[in-house]
């Protein structure tokens, strides 16, 4: 079994990113980058499954300029067996990180694509159900489980109000939540030795598709400052105050 892991290079999660003084984006100049925390979970359970004895081959792939080479090297010091670059220099909306990841998926022909459910920096969630789509594969999103079984992977995913058992054939498409696992820590030699591994490296214009962005950002803003709180002296002054706020009828 092969198993194909995208990876996003995003904003470091500990980092608060401020807007730009235009409000055309934020400003990530200089800001600490790494692998995005859901694919992280993704590689983690893939890396799981090969050491079950059931997975065989891990590529890891990323979509982005030759930065994106250090999310790769985390994947390879995690310990995947492989690592694409896809370049492109230009903005990659989900649509078009979806065609491409499909065009490396018919290269590659792994058994199970997996990634994290979302990106950290756009919260868009809606890659790993596109590339499902274009693909005709089942899917399984937002899994908090994961068991092969024969040619089904049998997963756990969040739902409103609880969660659901779903049994997908492969191959299949699986979006990773924070709760499926622990990553592993990688240790200094490790991403030491990752330095050294090759990186194969494509040309998203080889793959002859489509990425002109369908969405146009007009503006971005800090969100609003919240209301400073309140005290009160009793139960009653607080329903008092519940329903001069509407909170209450």
């Amino acid at each position: 079994m092969k198993i194909l892991v995208a990876v996003k290079r995003v904003v470091d999660y500990n980092i608060q990113v401020r807007v730009k003084p235009d409000g055309s984006d934020v400003d990530i100049a200089g800001a600490k980058m790494s692998i995005n925390p859901f694919d992280e979970n993704a590689v983690e359970e893939a890396l799981r499954l090969k050491e079950g004895g059931i997975a065989k081959e891990i590529v890891a792939v990323s979509l982005g300029t030759a930065a994106n080479q250090d999310v790769l090297r985390h994947a390879l010091a995690m310990g995947v067996d492989r690592a694409l670059l896809v370049e492109s220099e230009g903005l990659l909306q989900p649509l078009a990180v979806a065609k491409l990841l499909k065009a490396v998926v018919e290269r590659e022909q792994p058994d199970i694509v997996l990634l994290g459910k979302q990106a950290i920096d756009d919260d868009a969630g809606q890659v790993g159900q596109m590339l499902a789509a274009l693909l005709g594969y089942g899917q399984g999103t937002f899994i908090s489980s994961l068991k092969i079984e024969g040619n089904e992977a049998l997963v756990d995913r969040e739902i409103d109000g609880g969660s659901e058992q779903l049994a997908v054939s492969l191959p299949a498409v699986l979006t990773a939540d924070l709760r499926l696992n622990d990553p592993r820590f990688v240790k200094l030699p490790n991403l030491m030795m990752a330095k050294r591994k090759p990186i194969e490296t494509l040309s998203a214009a080889e793959f002859n598709v489509d990425t002109a962005p369908r969405v146009r950002q007009v503006q971005v803003s800090e969100p609003p400052a919240r209301k400073p709180g309140i005290k009160v002296d009793s139960i009653a002054e607080l329903v008092e105050k519940l329903k001069e706020e509407g909170m209450l009828s």
